[in-house]
């Protein structure tokens, strides 16, 4: 018994020791543990006010965002302790919101006394080099995803590709590879002798149903992410052609049909009523522009739950340039700026009161790149809200390009296209007019 008792408390004496000794290794356990380095991709953003989802329009305060290979891990209350070889971004003082989306622009481009000589000279490679340029001009204003409608299909291609594969920096594009239109009409070689304009006009420019459906393959085939068409006249087509419907209604029915076949949305330059509402009785899935909307057009919107795009600083700005004396407008540029132009504004007042679907979208290459941002106090004062002028430029256009899944709120899984603002744009939307904080796909462009 003695011999059982003398081994019997060893044993209980050395299970006690061993116990002491894995307690007291807890805390070290603990300390390793919290020193184990991060992934070497990982980003805490601190985000002082956070609108992570627009729909909501609820503004939480101290967030931190967790970003890992380009995508939103978490979001989660308080600022939390990144671990080492964490990269940690300080917005504590800042007004954190998605990535912008304008739906609507030309970013090999930019309008201006060259533009007429520009058209002979720029080969598509200098378009591409020139958009590399202006791309990153439009990530670093906060838009990180863009539609380009109408570029040179070569040179928009190029960009696109360049920059969905990281070789460029710009936001992610979305591009019709060139537009459809009428021989003669808005996107056609206008102004200039025949021969020249055989040279100039682009493949997209058809006449009939049957033809017009070959240019809508063709785009397909040329890459086309969606289907951009000219449905009237426009306001800068050299052309004393007015802005009214220039397609036919079978010719309408066959590019949406052609379009549709192919997975392809279409969007429609349109200012007169009558190509609106053709193109959207056709079965359009949106407007670019919409002048002259009435109010069968709000019903037509809403049947087919169509986008309106309404490009007010398009307007706004070939007004302005058509009342200058030393305009670079040619006469019948300058006498439709005068006429569409102040006329946008009050086209969005009536939209939105009816009830219409609003995405953002500048025509931006006609204005200024980098200079996207200032459609919002336009769209204000047609009696937007600011927050539904950041819904249209978030959550509305990623639904309109059919990419919710990816792009328009911050949320786990989503790309983390992310950008910060210093004062609240709630409150003041101008503050989006300057931007100090940009992040694509989870890569820090600007800070």
């Amino acid at each position: 018994m003695t011999i059982k008792r003398t081994i019997g408390k060893r044993i209980g004496l050395i299970s006690a020791l061993a116990l002491l000794a894995a307690c007291a290794s807890v805390p070290a356990l603990l300390a390793t543990a919290q020193q184990t380095p991060a992934a070497a991709s990982d980003t805490y953003i601190h985000a002082g006010r956070l609108l992570a989802d627009p729909a909501s329009g609820r503004v939480l305060t101290q967030q931190t965002i967790l970003v890992r290979d380009g995508k939103i891990v978490s979001i989660t209350a308080g600022y939390t302790s990144a671990p080492r070889g964490a990269k940690v971004v300080d917005l504590k003082s800042g007004f954190v919101l998605p990535g912008l989306i304008d739906s609507h622009v030309h970013i090999t481009s930019e309008q201006g006394p060259d533009a007429r000589l520009n058209q002979f000279m720029m080969t598509s490679s200098d378009g591409a080099i020139a958009g590399a340029g202006y791309a990153l001009k439009t990530l670093q204003a906060g838009f990180t995803t863009v539609a380009d409608l109408g570029a040179d299909a070569e040179a928009i291609l190029a960009l696109r590709n360049g920059v969905a594969k990281g070789i460029i920096p710009g936001p992610r594009i979305i591009t019709s590879a060139g537009a459809i239109s009428v021989h003669g009409g808005h996107g056609d070689a206008n102004g200039i002798p025949h021969d020249m304009a055989m040279l100039l006009r682009g493949p997209g420019v058809c006449s009939g149903a049957d033809d017009c459906a070959r240019a809508t393959r063709e785009r397909v085939r040329d890459g086309a992410d969606l289907i951009k068409i000219t449905a009237t006249g426009g306001v800068l087509s050299n052309t004393a052609a007015g802005l009214g419907q220039q397609f036919t209604d079978d010719e309408l029915k066959s590019i949406v049909q052609a379009a549709h076949a192919m997975g392809r949305r279409v969007t429609a330059h349109a200012h007169g009523a009558d190509g609106i509402n053709s193109f959207l009785r056709a079965g359009g899935d949106s407007i670019e522009h919409g002048t002259y909307a009435n109010e069968e057009s709000a019903q037509l919107f809403k049947a087919n739950g169509a986008y309106l795009i309404p490009t007010l600083l398009a307007g706004d700005f070939v007004a302005r340039e058509a009342a200058k004396p030393d305009t670079f407008l040619q006469p019948a540029q300058k006498a439709k700026a005068l006429e569409a132009g102040p006329k946008m504004q009050d086209m969005l007042r009536r939209m939105h009161a009816a009830g219409v679907k609003i995405a953002f979208g500048t025509d931006t290459g006609v204005s200024a790149h980098g200079d996207n941002a200032q459609e919002f106090a336009l769209m204000v004062g047609a009696g937007m809200t600011p927050l539904q002028t950041i819904q249209a430029a978030t959550v509305n256009a990623a639904g309109h390009f059919s990419l919710t899944a990816e792009i328009g709120s911050i949320a786990a899984g989503k790309t983390a296209d992310i950008i910060a603002v210093g004062g609240d744009p709630l409150t003041n939307v101008r503050e989006l007019e300057s931007v100090d904080f940009v992040m694509a796909k989870g890569k820090v462009y600007k800070q």
